[in-house]
Order: C-alpha cells, then sequence, then structure tokens
C-alpha cells in the first residue's frame, strides 16, 4: 500500500517565540511524505521570516502570506489548499514528537474507516514538561458522547481522514468562534468512528499569548452554546439559554439554573444502560470541572460556595489532586484547572472561615 500524503495545516500569526521549534518537529518526522501549509494570517513579527527561512531549506513547506483575516477563515483556507488523503493539524507554538505522524497513520491503515484520529500530550510550561498520563474515559463507544460535552481533543494532536469525511463536513463553522474545533468534532464523532492513542505524541504548550488564554471568556461562551445545543438535540436538555446565560453572567442566579441542570441530567443519566450511562457520566464530570473553573475565576467564593453546595459536589474538589488537577492536566480543552485550583480552593476555604458556620453549612447530603 503507498504512503498516503499528509497535509500539514499550520496557521501562524504572530508565532515568532516559538516557530522554529514547531517547524523542526514537523520536519523531523520519521514519516516524510509531507506536504506542509503554513499561513501566514498577517504576522506582525518575524513569523514569516522564519517560514521562509525554513522553506529555503525543505520544499516540502509552501507558504501563503497576507492580511489577518482571523483562524477560522485560516484554517478552511487552509483545507481548501491541502492535497492529502490525511490531514494533519499543528499549532505554531506546540511540538509534535517524531513518531507522531508514523503512528497516527498506521492506525488509518488498520482501521481506514476511522475519520479522525487525536492523541494525548505533554503539557510546556515555560521550559517545564507536565507529563501526560492515560484517561480511563476514552473507551470504545464513548467518544460520540463524551464530544456532546468537551472538545474529544487537543486541537494540535488531530489528523483528519478525507477518504471518510465529505468535504462539505470538513469544514470550520465560523459561528463558532474559539470553539471552531470543539463544534467540528462533534459533528464528526455524530457520524464516523474517531479514536484516541492515548499517550502523548504532541507537548501542547500553555502560555499567557495562546488564542485560549486572549479569548477565554468568548470560548466559554461558545463552548456553553455547544453543550448546549447537543443536549436539546438528544432530548436531555429542554432550555438552552439556561446554560448561555451563566457565560454572559455568573450569578447566584445563574448558578441556581445550571446546578439544577447537572442534578437533573444526573438523574436522567442514572435509568441508561451501564455502557451508555458511564460515558454521559465522564462527560457530565468533565462539563462540572468546566463550570467549577469558569465561577472559580469570578474570585468570589461565595458563588463557588453556592455551586459546589447545590450539585452537591464538595466531595470532588476536597479531593482535587485526585479530580481536579488531574482533569485540568491530563485534558485542558476541558478545563484549566490545574494552574490555579490550589488558589481558588484555598481562597474558599478561607471565605468558609470567615462566615457564620450556619450559613455556609452544605445542604443535606452534599457530603
Amino acid at each position: 500500500m503507498p504512503s498516503p500524503l499528509v497535509s500539514v495545516l499550520l496557521p501562524v500569526y504572530n508565532g515568532e517565540p516559538y516557530l522554529a521549534a514547531a517547524l523542526e518537529s514537523i520536519l523531523r518526522q520519521d514519516y516524510e511524505q509531507l506536504e506542509i501549509i503554513a499561513i501566514d494570517d498577517g504576522s506582525t513579527d518575524r513569523s514569516l521570516e522564519i517560514l521562509e527561512r525554513f522553506q529555503n531549506t525543505d520544499r516540502r513547506i509552501s507558504i501563503r502570506s497576507r492580511e489577518n483575516r482571523g483562524l477560522i477563515a485560516t484554517l478552511n483556507e487552509g483545507l481548501a489548499l491541502a492535497r492529502g488523503e490525511l490531514v494533519a493539524r499543528m499549532d505554531a507554538d506546540d511540538v509534535s514528537y517524531p513518531s507522531r505522524f508514523s503512528r497516527q497513520i498506521a492506525l488509518f491503515a488498520d482501521q481506514p474507516h476511522l475519520a479522525i484520529c487525536g492523541s494525548g500530550v505533554d503539557t510546556l510550561i515555560g521550559n517545564r514538561i507536565v507529563r501526560g498520563k492515560p484517561s480511563p474515559i476514552y473507551r470504545p463507544g464513548s467518544m460520540r458522547i463524551l464530544s456532546m460535552f468537551f472538545t474529544l481533543f487537543i486541537h494540535s494532536t488531530v489528523i483528519y481522514n478525507r477518504r471518510v469525511i465529505p468535504d462539505d463536513m470538513l469544514a470550520y463553522d465560523a459561528d463558532y468562534p474559539h470553539a471552531e474545533d470543539f463544534d467540528l468534532f462533534r459533528r464528526i464523532a455524530e457520524r464516523f468512528p474517531t479514536m484516541m492513542i492515548d499517550e502523548p505524541l504532541v507537548a501542547y504548550r500553555l502560555h499567557t499569548d495562546s488564542v485560549t488564554a486572549k479569548h477565554l471568556r468568548r470560548m466559554r461562551q461558545t463552548h456553553l452554546k455547544i453543550v448546549a445545543e447537543n443536549l436539546e438535540q438528544d432530548g436531555l436538555f429542554d432550555d438552552a439559554g439556561a446554560l448561555r446565560e451563566i457565560g454572559a453572567a455568573v450569578t447566584k442566579e445563574t448558578i441556581r439554573v445550571v446546578a439544577e441542570f447537572i442534578v437533573s441530567l444526573e438523574r436522567k443519566i442514572s435509568a441508561f444502560p451501564p455502557q451508555m450511562r458511564r460515558a454521559y457520566e465522564d462527560g457530565l464530570l468533565c462539563f462540572f470541572y468546566f463550570l467549577y473553573q469558569l465561577i472559580a475565576d469570578e474570585k468570589r467564593p461565595e458563588l463557588t460556595h453556592e455551586f459546589l453546595t447545590r450539585t452537591g459536589k464538595w466531595q470532588l474538589i476536597r479531593r482535587r489532586e485526585r479530580y481536579g488537577l488531574l482533569a485540568g492536566a491530563r485534558a485542558p480543552w476541558c478545563s484549566r484547572i490545574s494552574l490555579a485550583a490550589t488558589e481558588r480552593v484555598d481562597a474558599l476555604a478561607r471565605y468558609l472561615e470567615s462566615v457564620p458556620a450556619a450559613s455556609v453549612l452544605p445542604q443535606q447530603g452534599a457530603l
């Protein structure tokens, strides 16, 4: 069987600090049948100069440079240019390990019906690498359900199979800004098989200039919109606006609404067959941490207390090293809790110490 051409889609916007490392990691792959489509989206730094320097030494790199149009337009432009049967995503601030593509391509060769494959990640924080660990939630038959609650894969770990995904589906939707990958993955997972290679093949960089860090509030609002749409479609949620409202304003009232939603959905899930129930439970747990992080970022411990009390999930935070930190480090696309969980839980503890005990005791059964 001939080796398929892999088109590597690399959008670049002011990627100067990390771009060279990202390019080197692609060019040093042990799989060489590549074309690298680098689109400079109106960078104002030395990104284009770096791209051209690498292109002079490796003609597999093609460059388009133009005015800034934003990430979604850039991704769709790259997809239109891609000639490969397989299309790999790569971000300009991440690093692919040398066997990444060969491992993923071997999986497609073994399972040609797969539409998309992602991998686990290590996390790069400055010069420190936090090693990723396998997650028990990626089980056969669970991917479609998990895709309803969070972004299945780190974007720069995925490879799309164009032999399976229709051309009109393999496109990013501008109606879902800063969560366009979440939207695309859930649409693909709804119709086609997807798979995670649950070990790190990419080093995913966390830094304050990342797209996620810059547009966190908008990303969260879009995330809530997608989850609401998914649950409505499955007949599990009647009021999509209720989830969207907490993205606009975190108040005791919006917390009450989402807490009632979580408790109600847990009741519905409890009646599902075991395998389906477990997948929904895993997805909902990830979504709980997403909401917890959103609320904790308000830095108002009384709101965090309200959320934990109404959901009855204090035990998850008290065992945060086991649950919260693992969720954040292993699945940063689901929750950023790992970066500041201790600080926020400590703030909550200080709040509890500062007010009369009777006014903050968890509800009956919450513990």
